[in-house]
């Protein structure tokens, strides 16, 4: 398979395809729970974005769009032709939403987006620096979400290798432009945790305006990272999303 994508989880029977995207500074492994979870009902499918683990060696992406035009020539050919859904979290989320987007105008609408962690796109992002943040900024951010352990945040070494993917991933969502555009015609199905400190519930109902299918919001316990303690959940979500299609 593609560099691009990988697949944890082998689901041939499954009616719908899951295309997974992760959060920023995240390699395609930080969603294989995830892949684990929601594998049988949909065959899932994660992105691994380049600079990281087994694409170390390569730049990494400057702008979402490259990752989008790059994922959709990379996603493998399905001889059944099922649908594809799209999931992405954090940063993922705009990249799974842009991607929804530019399949709907190739005329291959996708069968649902959801989107996890990240405020409505036609909302900023938000960070504590202006311009490229330092690495005592990066910390302190890594800190705030929650997502790496503080033993972790003291080692040099892991350091070394976490903190260029996530200064890179941060400068492309500072690149990031919102276009207005057609809404999505498919279902948007978007969560995020009740103590997240960078996405406020109302933020991520903002997501309601991109579709003129149906739109739910589920807002869970847990803050940034919040995923984990919940897949049994998302996968019952996921899953009603299609049992009503």
């Amino acid at each position: 398979m593609d560099g691009w994508i990988r697949r944890f989880h082998r689901a041939p029977d499954a009616p719908v395809r899951l295309l997974c995207f992760p959060h920023a500074g995240g390699a395609a492994g930080a969603q294989h729970a995830l892949s684990a979870a929601v594998a049988g009902p949909l065959e899932p499918l994660v992105v691994q974005y380049p600079g990281r683990h087994d694409r170390f060696a390569e730049p990494f992406a400057e702008r979402i769009d490259q990752v989008v035009d790059a994922v959709l020539d990379a996603l493998p050919a399905d001889p059944a032709g099922r649908p594809l859904a799209l999931f992405g979290h954090s940063m993922g989320a705009l990249a799974a939403f842009e991607t929804a987007r530019a399949l709907q105008a190739r005329g291959r609408a996708p069968a649902a987006l959801f989107v996890s962690g990240h405020n409505g796109p036609s909302l900023p992002v938000t960070t504590d620096w202006a311009g490229v943040p330092t690495d005592a900024e990066l910390l302190a951010e890594m800190r705030l979400l929650a997502g790496t352990d503080d033993s972790l945040l003291a080692d040099p070494m892991l350091l070394e290798v976490a903190l260029p993917a996530l200064r890179a991933d941060y400068a492309m969502l500072s690149a990031y432009s919102y276009r207005p555009g057609p809404p999505l015609r498919c279902p948007v199905v978007a969560l995020t945790g009740d103590a997240d400190p960078r996405v406020p519930a109302q933020a991520v109902r903002a997501w309601r305006q991109e579709t003129e299918g149906p739109f739910t919001a589920h807002v869970l316990t847990g803050g940034h990272f919040y995923l984990d303690g919940h897949l049994p959940y998302l996968a019952r979500v996921f899953a009603s999303v299609f049992a009503r299609a």
